[in-house]
């Protein structure tokens, strides 16, 4: 006799449609941090007489843009995922990220998952059967709908008897 332990399958998975809308509100939110970051920066320079600090924001180059925006995306990826197992976006999309046992997934895992968004065609890995991206693969974690997900594990805890007869 072997315990049983809960495990994530593809029905708890969340939709491609889930997953594109996650994609599209982050790449949204994102957007208006990389906004808000360099218009704070120029308000600060403006306010405080620093026209330098000010000049250097409205003079970056193409490559510091880029730098700097995936800089944010990056942090905003890592940090809510790190705290609060989401985005956002996953937030409105009622989903949430987990290890292929429902626990909550490492830092080290979501240091994978963030940085495997950088692979410039990560988005095209959706469209095979299961939606399941690389930044999901790479760091063995699972983006499934939450309430689903409560529901299941919850009533896995409750079975009595979780046993496997050989």
């Amino acid at each position: 006799m072997i315990t049983e332990q809960y495990q994530i399958f593809n029905h708890l998975l969340a939709t491609k449609a889930q997953r594109f809308w996650n994609f599209v509100l982050d790449s949204i939110f994102v957007y208006i941090l990389i906004l808000s970051a360099g218009t704070t920066l120029v308000l600060i320079g403006d306010t405080f007489n620093n026209l330098t600090l000010s000049k250097w924001v409205k003079h970056l180059t193409p490559a510091e843009i880029i730098f700097y925006s995936i800089l944010i995306a990056f942090l905003y990826y890592f940090l809510t995922e790190v705290y609060f197992s989401r985005t956002l976006a996953k937030m409105l999309t009622k989903t949430i990220v987990v290890k292929f046992d429902g626990s909550k997934p490492t830092i080290t895992a979501i240091f994978y998952r963030t940085a495997s968004r950088l692979i410039p065609i990560d988005f095209i890995s959706y469209m095979g059967a299961v939606p399941s991206g690389w930044h999901d693969a790479l760091s063995r974690t699972y983006v499934v709908n939450r309430r689903d997900f409560i529901k299941d594990r919850t009533a896995f805890k409750k079975r009595k008897d979780r046993y496997i007869l050989f």
